[in-house]
């Protein structure tokens, strides 16, 4: 499928979010003319899209609406020669509060949208942001805690991760409304014709992240550990994820919109692979290590439908989207250190500068 050419916008939903505004630059920067369409109701992603918009002026246009508003969303989406559906509602913890306000954004949102392209716009493919919570919680998998980080009994699953043949097991509301948006992004491909892939990602982090403790916890870490505040484990901290610093996510959304014609109908895990799977001690090990003392660690409950283990097969999405070498995690983690010190005005040691350089 030809990308070059037509005058007309890329809508990108979410697009002042972490990965959106991330997104937006790459593709302003590639001289795109980009639509963000964000509702802003997240705390911060106002300085996002301000930030992308002084870096590429009229290329970067702004609608600050919600997604449940179907004929706005309809309208923008209308004219778009491709679309990147990044606004939901983000956090377990938030759908445990309130799952129909969950519902609606996650599932609701996604409909609208699918159903816009439909009726107005149906040769404009669409690349879904999905989440590895989809396969649930991987309580039938034998883990043993070696060291600080549970390792997988299966040795195929140490070697690999999980892949895209593992089965659908929907937990939590957000499991299920962020599984249910995935299945009606995939089944409008085969049912309509739309043109589209579903990226299921792992835990993301980079610049521009917004963490907090219910979502994009690796940020979260960094801030409060800069801070000299303390910081709470949910579960005993040796559950792993395999991180994936934002700009190799962005290179998997530009590169699925790219081969769409090749991969539409399909999805793939993505994340950092076995090489960047990391337990949340030893992550904060690592924060400690950066800034040169001890952290506060506390402790408390489970959550609901945490995993033990999650690290993405990524050998599918490699393959047939093309992708490069990932940012290792220490050094993505650096880099992350030394922005959040930057705008937030926070000292950073010496340790971070040098790694994050």
């Amino acid at each position: 499928m030809s990308i070059d050419g037509a005058d007309r916008p890329i809508l990108v939903t979410g697009g002042a979010g972490f990965i959106g505004s991330n997104l937006v630059d790459r593709l302003a920067g590639a001289g795109h003319k980009v639509v963000v369409y964000d509702a802003l109701s997240r705390a911060g992603v106002e300085t996002n899209l301000a930030w992308v918009q002084s870096r590429h002026g009229d290329r970067v246009q702004a609608i600050i609406a919600d997604i449940r508003d179907e004929d706005r969303l309809a309208d923008a989406a209308a004219n778009a020669k491709a679309v990147f559906h990044l606004a939901a509602q983000v956090a377990v913890t938030t759908s445990m509060v309130d799952p129909r306000d969950d519902f609606t954004i996650n599932i609701v949102g996604t409909l609208n949208l699918l159903d816009a392209l439909r009726t107005r716009n149906p040769k404009a493919p669409i690349i879904f942001a999905s989440t590895n919570k989809v396969y649930g919680d991987l309580a039938d998998i034998d883990f043993q805690l070696e060291g600080d980080r549970y390792v997988p009994g299966d040795a195929a699953v140490r070697d690999h991760g999980i892949g895209e043949s593992r089965p659908l097991d929907f937990h939590t509301p957000y499991g299920c409304s962020k599984g249910a948006a995935d299945q009606y992004v995939l089944d409008y491909a085969r049912s309509f014709g739309i043109a589209s892939a579903v990226l299921r990602m792992s835990c993301i982090y980079g610049q521009r992240q917004m963490g907090t403790e219910d979502q994009g916890w690796v940020a979260h870490f960094l801030i409060r550990a800069l801070e000299g505040k303390p910081i709470t484990l949910y579960g005993d901290g040796h559950q792993v994820r395999d991180i994936l610093d934002v700009s190799d996510a962005v290179d998997a959304y530009v590169k699925a919109w790219e081969r769409i014609d090749a991969v539409s109908g399909r999805a793939f895990n993505l994340g950092g692979g076995p090489a960047n799977a990391v337990s949340l001690r030893q992550l904060l090990s690592h924060i400690g290590t950066l800034l040169g003392r001890e952290l506060e660690i506390g402790t408390s409950d489970w959550r609901a439908g945490d995993q033990r283990y999650f690290v993405a097969d990524t050998r599918a999405a490699e393959a047939a989207l093309g992708l490069g070498a990932k940012v290792p995690w220490k050094e993505g983690v650096a880099r992350l250190a030394a922005w959040l010190a930057a705008e937030r005005n926070l000292a950073a040691p010496a340790a971070v500068l040098e790694a994050a350089a």
